[in-house]
């Protein structure tokens, strides 16, 4: 990378990373808080754990959309003030309801295409894949970086404080975006990288693409609903104080990462995707149902609790791979919008449905339902393809016309390796699939206009 793209990368992958810090942060600790905010139920406590979710995913492909047409920096400011807003509210609740408000606002400053639309802009085509796999690993380190923190800060600052912090990290973020962030010499469409509209009834005819974002979705709801239930099984049947919290999630984390990686590996240096993947969803089913069943032992409770999230981080790393192998490689931007809200959207009924089950069945009735929700997802991933063990790649083609598209594009399909090609004129990028153990280089580059190739 270039210091501008490294510098363009690093200051998105914060802000992204940071605005996903301030909406897990109450994820370990609000279901203790039943009893001490007004007005609540367990019902509207989990409809404000999930809520955000609901605003993320009718909103973000628009606010994408509205990036294309009034720029990517005005549109993120207006989703990071959007979700300052939020945070102002819900720190100054008086009230579940006031929260509940909060919370769904904070949901509705989603910059998720924009800001990948903007990374597409300010990156060359060699670079956007590295620079994309960054800002999603900074989204998995936000999360874990939640658990550890959130019963700490809530000791310190409580939950109003909490609250107050994501209000200061989305100034911050702000801040970033005007001064840190370069501003593009032109913007323009990425299919990789963003919701295309004509591209839209395409991917969502896609059957495997469904099942994708099924899962997605039903993961997103299981985490949810877990955590309705996790914290008030280490307070009430462990006895522990909330603010010792942290040290359960830091070692179960910390355990589950080591348990996922040679997992990793075998799926795709070992080329064993599905079976990985179907293996991990069976995972997440045998635990929750472990967690009902053997709740009152401590020990045993945090070793399956240990596997769940090795499960659960495993899926979170494999789903977007299984997506970008499975969307066509021009609208592989199309379908992550798609799938990312369905996994917003996965939050919001985890949120809402769990609340109802914690109201009528307590909490640890839960994981039962959860265990449920895995084994359907079991049902219908188990008929999922296979998926083709091909690396997507981009070539800057320069400016063709919509001829000279199409005929370099069958030209590029002769050339050993390359397994899909799509050229798009307007953009000037040859979207391709390959085989890189058997690609031939030499005859792949020929066909750069520069050397801004992937």
């Amino acid at each position: 990378m270039t210091a501008t793209e490294k510098r363009a990368t690093t200051a998105l992958a914060a802000i992204y990373s940071l605005r996903m810090l301030g909406l897990f942060l109450i994820f370990p600790l609000f279901a203790l808080y039943q009893d001490r905010i007004e007005g609540a139920t367990p019902v509207l406590i989990g409809l404000a754990l999930g809520i955000y979710g609901l605003g993320q995913g009718i909103l973000q492909i628009p606010f994408g959309l509205l990036s294309d047409r009034f720029g990517r920096k005005p549109v993120i400011l207006a989703g990071l003030a959007i979700f300052a807003l939020g945070s102002v509210i819900a720190a100054m609740a008086t009230d579940i309801y006031g929260v509940i408000i909060g919370r769904a606002l904070q949901g509705c400053g989603a910059i998720a295409a924009a800001v990948m639309a903007l990374t597409a802009d300010l990156t060359r085509e060699e670079q956007r894949t590295k620079a994309m796999a960054m800002i999603g690993m900074s989204i998995g380190a936000s999360f874990m970086l939640a658990l550890v923190l959130s019963p700490i800060l809530d000791s310190w600052l409580g939950l109003s404080g909490i609250f107050w912090l994501t209000a200061i990290l989305a100034a911050c973020g702000m801040l970033v975006v005007v001064w840190v962030v370069p501003t593009p010499v032109r913007s323009q469409t990425h299919g990789d990288a963003e919701p295309v509209p004509a591209q839209f009834r395409r991917i969502l005819a896609n059957t495997q693409l469904l099942r994708l974002n099924g899962g997605i979705h039903l993961l997103h709801l299981i985490i949810t609903a877990t955590f309705l239930a996790l914290p008030l099984v280490l307070q009430d049947t462990h006895g522990m104080a909330s603010a010792s919290h942290w040290w359960v999630y830091l070692l179960v984390l910390a355990c589950s990462i080591l348990l996922m990686v040679p997992f990793i590996i075998i799926a795709e240096r070992k080329q064993r995707m599905k079976a990985v993947f179907i293996g991990a969803i069976a995972t997440i089913a045998l635990t929750q149902a472990g967690m009902w069943l053997w709740r009152d032992s401590f020990w045993l409770f945090m070793l399956l609790l240990t596997l769940f999230f090795a499960a659960f981080n495993l899926l979170e790393a494999s789903l977007p791979s299984l997506v970008s192998k499975t969307a066509p490689p021009e609208a592989k931007g199309t379908a992550m919008g798609f799938y990312s809200s369905s996994q917003f959207l996965g939050a919001f009924i985890g949120g809402s449905l769990g609340g109802w089950i914690l109201k009528d069945y307590g909490y640890f009735a839960l994981f039962q339902g959860a265990a449920v929700m895995a084994l359907l997802w079991l049902l219908f991933a188990a008929s999922m393809q296979a998926p083709r063990h091909l690396t997507s790649r981009l070539l800057n083609v320069g400016r063709p016309s919509a001829d000279e598209a199409g005929q370099i594009a069958t030209e590029l399909m002769k050339i050993q390796g390359v397994a899909e090609a799509v050229v798009i004129a307007e953009e000037g990028v040859a979207y391709l699939r390959v085989n890189r153990k058997q690609l031939d280089e030499r005859a792949l580059l020929a066909y750069a206009a520069d050397s801004d190739t992937l």
